[in-house]
């Protein structure tokens, strides 16, 4: 992979997520070397190759040079460096060039993807859309001012269930079960990225009209959680309201695009 000068890929560059709105640009679907479906690249995950032939994740699809991509499941993956294929898909990709899949490749995209959402959910806190403490998150979601509530992995139930039920009121969704989406960091990954003390909680601001922070958001959670086997958060429409028919935009069949573009 060519790079230019004084720029090289490593294992712990951190890019800056992409725009939801990439998916709807031309051109911008890409097909799985593993399972061949075709998707939006914004739900693919872009592997590149280092100057010295070493597989690295490129999550934010910008690395220089050509580019491999695959569905972000981590069991997907295992299986496909178990048995071999992803190694052949690789090979397809990059022309035979010589390369090193790491041991560790699967950790290495994990790590990538967690960084990825702390490097979104700290961009949203500078421009003022992440709210932070638990009386604070409480009132703004009666008042219906709050489009994502998120809790940390080792948030407590009744912490969690308290919020939860001021977000169903705020949103007119009472006894609809809705619940914040808990992710798979704690609290003390959240704040480092947040850079505050203790974050056990936290909401996305926005309301029905204005839900471009959250779908932000819910890209990056999505992505990671989905990666290690979760649901993740369900896509938003223009309203705000779940828009379940939107969460899945695979295909199968023959591609038709070439999946290793230069971009």
């Amino acid at each position: 992979m060519r790079t230019p000068p004084n720029e090289r890929l490593t294992s712990d560059i951190v890019e800056p997520a992409l725009s939801v709105a990439a998916a709807k640009e031309p051109g911008s679907e890409r097909r799985c070397i593993l399972s061949g479906d075709t998707s939006a690249r914004d739900d693919l995950l872009r592997l590149a190759i280092s100057p010295d032939g070493l597989v690295l994740p490129d999550v934010a699809g910008k690395a220089p040079g050509r580019g491999a991509w695959i569905t972000p499941e981590r069991a997907l993956l295992e299986t496909a460096l178990a048995e071999g294929t992803l190694r052949k898909g690789l090979m397809r990709a990059f022309k035979g060039a010589s390369l090193t899949i790491p041991d560790d490749l699967a950790d290495r995209i994990a790590a990538a993807l967690s960084r990825q959402l702390c490097d979104r959910l700290g961009l949203e806190l500078r421009s003022g859309q992440i709210v932070l403490g638990s009386a604070r998150i409480e009132e703004q979601a009666r008042s219906g001012r709050i489009a994502a509530l998120l809790h940390a992995s080792d948030s407590s139930e009744d912490g969690r269930r308290k919020l939860d039920q001021a977000w169903r009121v705020g949103s007119d969704a009472e006894g609809s079960g809705m619940r914040g989406e808990v992710l798979p960091l704690d609290r003390t990954a959240l704040s480092v990225a947040l850079g505050r003390e203790n974050v056990v909680h936290l909401g996305v601001a926005g309301h029905h009209r204005d839900m471009r922070a959250a779908k932000r958001v819910a890209h990056a959670v999505t992505r990671l959680a989905g990666y290690l086997g979760g649901p993740g958060m369900q896509k938003m429409n223009d309203t705000g309201r779940d828009a379940p028919d939107l969460s899945d935009r695979t295909t199968s069949g023959p591609a038709t695009l070439d999946e290793y573009v230069k971009d």
